[in-house]
């Protein structure tokens, strides 16, 4: 049996390999979680389905998570996303788009039976931001992570992913540029002062709506 991957608050992770996929990082990192078989093959190179992509086998564990971050992007960023569906495309410059991520944790990045959505709210106000806040804890629990999208006022820069809370604590975040697990607080996303990466307004969600 293969043993799960887990993350935890201070935890190190992979880092993202370039400075355009804190989303692709995150998506491989929600797929890590979701399929034991799957992080084994990125952490020591033990082959695996190779329906996940054609990516190498050999190489470093940095050199796997790298290759498959491209794997992600190019799934994420095409115009005929999966499914032969068209998709809106979005040049891989400018990271990672909201719904190329969706149908990413809905096709082996969480649980399989779940459904995600695009949520925005850069521009509620505090009492607001407080409701999502409570409402991301509430829809993020093993097996259905969430993507976070960070920026400053005028624009989403950054993407992180938002790990299962356990018992009554803060929502913790898988940092991709720093290839660590860090705090959520409430207080900070809701004053809009994450402090992720720099970056501090919280913007949109990723998040599972439901059973597809």
């Amino acid at each position: 049996m293969v043993e799960p991957f887990r993350l935890a608050l201070g935890d190190s992770a992979p880092v993202q390999q370039t400075s355009t996929t804190c989303g692709s990082a995150s998506l491989t990192v929600a797929r890590m979680l979701a399929n034991p078989a799957f992080a084994r093959w990125v952490r020591d190179g033990t082959p695996r389905d190779p329906r996940e992509g054609e990516t190498p086998d050999s190489g470093t564990e940095a050199q796997r998570f790298a290759a498959y971050e491209q794997v992600v992007a190019a799934r994420t960023n095409a115009l005929v996303g999966p499914g032969r569906r068209l998709q809106p495309p979005w040049p891989r410059a400018l990271g990672t788009p909201p719904w190329g991520a969706a149908k990413e944790l809905e096709l082996g990045a969480s649980d399989p039976t779940a459904a995600y959505a695009v949520s925005w709210f850069r521009l509620r106000g505090r009492v607001g931001l407080g409701h999502t806040y409570a409402d991301l804890r509430a829809r993020v629990r093993p097996g259905r992570p969430a993507l976070l999208y960070v920026g400053n006022a005028w624009a989403p820069r950054h993407v992180v992913l938002v790990l299962p809370p356990t018992a009554e604590q803060e929502l913790d975040v898988y940092e991709p540029s720093a290839g660590r697990v860090v705090d959520l607080p409430e207080h900070a996303f809701v004053e809009r002062r994450l402090a992720v990466a720099g970056w501090d307004v919280p913007w949109a969600a990723v998040w599972a709506t439901g059973p597809r």
